[in-house]
């Protein structure tokens, strides 16, 4: 076998385990906002030992980047697209670790009422999972479009962000009771907004590896 042909064949197995991991963080994310809206708590406990696995899965493709570079030593392009997995894997292990913290905050509810109805909560978490399943698409598929749309959504999850505060801070304003879950949904709403973020930065490093230039968002 050409040391090409083995290059692309390694290149596309740290593919495939890199779709992986993100869609175990796409699931925490859906099941921990799940679990905060119907109150399930054995649906947030099944949460954090999956990032678990996803630290797994970084250490498993971090060895095999550093394989790929010390044995295939390829240049230029094939090193850019190799050195830009492994910023991928750090944000992609990053959301991981926040789908669990919201799962922690969720199991640390007790049985009173919500003090408002999560529905902004649930569109960033929608929204969130549909920024993090975008934005390894398009590295792994090299679509600078598919990642200038998902920099765009940001906006959107910024807005988000600022309903859920400015709502939180009226409840506050209305009942000091309210203060504790609303720091709770605050703490959440914080959560989501990082993986909006760490979405991004997969973006900005699919551009990067497409144009050679790194730009922030």
């Amino acid at each position: 076998m050409s040391n090409r042909l083995a290059f692309e064949e390694e290149l596309a197995e740290l593919k495939v385990e890199l779709v992986r991991m993100c869609r175990i963080t796409e699931e925490m994310i859906d099941d921990s906002i799940n679990a905060l809206l119907k109150k399930d708590k054995g649906l947030a406990e099944s949460v954090p030992p999956r990032d678990r696995k996803v630290d797994e899965f970084e250490l498993d493709i971090e060895r095999k980047c550093m394989r790929i570079l010390l044995r295939r030593q390829p240049v230029a392009d094939d090193f850019r697209e190799v050195s830009t997995a492994l910023k991928v894997i750090t944000d992609i292990e990053r959301i991981g670790d926040q789908a669990s913290d919201i799962a922690e905050i969720v199991l640390s509810f007790g049985e009173e009422p919500y003090i408002k109805e999560l529905v902004h909560l649930k569109k960033m978490g929608e929204l969130s999972v549909k920024m993090v399943r975008s934005s390894v698409d398009s590295f792994i598929r090299g679509d600078e479009k598919l990642a200038d749309e998902i920099i765009s959504a940001d906006d959107e999850m910024d807005a988000l962000f600022v309903t859920v505060k400015d709502e939180l801070i009226e409840l506050i304003k209305k009942e000091a009771s309210n203060a504790d879950q609303a720091i709770a949904f605050m703490m959440i709403a914080k959560y989501l907004e990082r993986i909006g973020d760490h979405a991004v930065n997969v973006c900005e490093w699919t551009k990067y590896f497409e144009t050679g230039v790194h730009v922030k968002y």
